[in-house]
């Protein structure tokens, strides 16, 4: 042991190295002296430890060069998505329009009239430069954008039930990623929660019976993460809007994913859009700006005007507004729904789910040859095979598509080797395994992306 730590460098021996000096051109010299100090104390600890029994000074360097890179790389990277899940939550979710992002530059850096009415000259509300276009496309009265689904949420019930108690079906109780789940969200704003019905059944006239002189809304959530299939019934949106209304109560309804559009035009299963449930009657209607209607992350507000404009007073809605950077891309994302021909071709998300197998088969079997192109047989099978998308992002939990995916057997590794090796490549490639092969879905990748596929598998196996 004492001749293990006695061959640990000093620390000024190593920054005497001049590859680790070309680090303080790039680095903080304090970021690369800390941490050559915790690579040598890391080394330390594994000889006290006896978890070492051998080094060499080249390798204390090594180790040292790699945290040094991890350190002048960014944290929130790019990645190639070869899952096939289309909304993929981990991985950033819809990735947006290139309109979005030019519109997002120019706003980005340079002054613009964020809250400035040029019109008039004088201070202008943020919210204005969305309201009317999400008003035009839904078919609301009025609208209010805050930075995600779960907060448009908590303000509506904020504004509309606070000390007071909102009723919601047992069925509708819903937990969303990161634990976050509907009935904290209800305690949050300071709504009284009253469950109604049973997970699987809910009647009329559970909401009927709920109904009192404390009662301040019926909030209807979609269950777009999760389906319950069987012995089922619930109560649908027009005589939930006949009861609210009979009561003069408002009706909420947190429709979810943001669907602005049928969406059985592109070969998916139906899906209530905002439109529909505005031209029935709900009072309020909440949605994501991300997910299906493929924008920048945000909550999306809309409904009766003396519902929203009450909304906009409330002193949580200054908490929970959006940037200038997300209403650019809002913006953006939204004018391209004006004219429901162009979707294809202006949101990703449309042109990856609208994909016909005839052109996935044949993307599928050009990645496949360039792979192929790049290493020799004995080291690796390479096929082309039929397989299922999905949606994906708590959008469309049972929906899959029909796709082609290389599937990939190393000869030399395992797939679990290959998958982590990939993962940890300079932009990292998210594949699927199954039934040991490695699946790239060409379904989700952007045409830049096949090169640096092949290429990167070439330098790994």
């Amino acid at each position: 042991m004492n001749n293990l730590l006695s061959k640990l460098p000093k620390v000024d021996t190593v920054l005497g190295e001049e590859v680790i000096r070309e680090y303080i051109n790039k680095l903080p010299r304090k970021i690369v002296v800390l941490t050559v100090r915790n690579i040598i104390d890391k080394y330390r600890l594994s000889i006290l430890t006896k978890n070492l029994t051998d080094f060499s000074y080249e390798m204390v360097i090594e180790d040292i060069k790699l945290e040094l890179n991890k350190t002048l790389k960014p944290k929130l990277r790019r990645v190639i998505n070869a899952t096939g899940t289309v909304i993929h939550t981990n991985l950033g979710r819809s990735p947006i329009s290139i309109n979005a992002i030019n519109h997002i530059f120019e706003i980005g850096t340079r002054y613009n009239n964020l809250e400035y009415n040029l019109d008039e000259g004088k201070r202008g509300s943020r919210y204005s430069h969305v309201e009317e276009i999400i008003c035009q496309i839904t078919g609301a009265e009025a609208a209010l954008v805050v930075n995600n689904n779960a907060a448009a949420v908590m303000l509506v019930l904020s504004t509309l039930a606070k000390g007071k108690e909102a009723i919601v079906s047992r069925g509708q109780l819903v937990e969303i990623g990161g634990s976050f789940r509907i009935p904290s969200v209800m305690e949050q704003s300071g709504a009284i929660l009253v469950e109604v019905g049973t997970t699987n059944r809910t009647h009329l006239y559970d909401y009927e019976n709920a109904i009192n002189e404390n009662t301040a809304a019926i909030l209807k959530v979609h269950q777009s993460n999760f389906k319950i299939l069987g012995f089922t019934e619930e109560v649908s949106i027009d005589e939930l809007v006949d009861l609210s209304h009979k009561n003069n109560i408002p009706l909420i309804e947190d429709i979810g994913s943001g669907v602005l559009v049928d969406l059985t035009k592109y070969g998916l299963n139906y899906e209530p859009t905002v439109q529909e449930s505005i031209k029935k009657g709900v009072d309020i209607v909440t949605f994501s700006g991300d997910k299906l209607l493929g924008g920048p992350q945000a909550g999306i507000i809309v409904g009766k005007r003396q519902y929203i404009d009450k909304m906009k007073k409330n002193q949580l809605t200054r908490a929970l507004r959006i940037d200038k950077f997300t209403l650019a891309g809002l913006e953006t994302t939204l004018k391209a729904y004006l004219d429901e021909e162009n979707l294809k071709e202006e949101i990703p998300i449309f042109k990856m789910l609208s994909m016909d197998t005839n052109t996935l088969k044949r993307n599928a079997q050009k990645l496949a040859k360039l792979i192929k192109t790049y290493i020799q047989d004995d080291k690796i099978i390479v096929d082309v095979k039929d397989d299922y998308s999905t949606v994906g992002g708590g959008a469309m939990p049972l929906e899959t598509i029909p796709t082609y995916v290389v599937a990939i057997k190393p000869k030399h590794k395992t797939v679990e080797e290959l998958e982590k090796s990939l993962r940890m490549c300079e932009i990292p490639i998210i594949v699927r395994v199954s039934r040991d092969y490695l699946l790239l879905d060409v379904r989700t990748l952007f045409d830049d992306d096949y090169a640096i596929i092949a290429e990167n598998i070439k330098n790994v196996i």
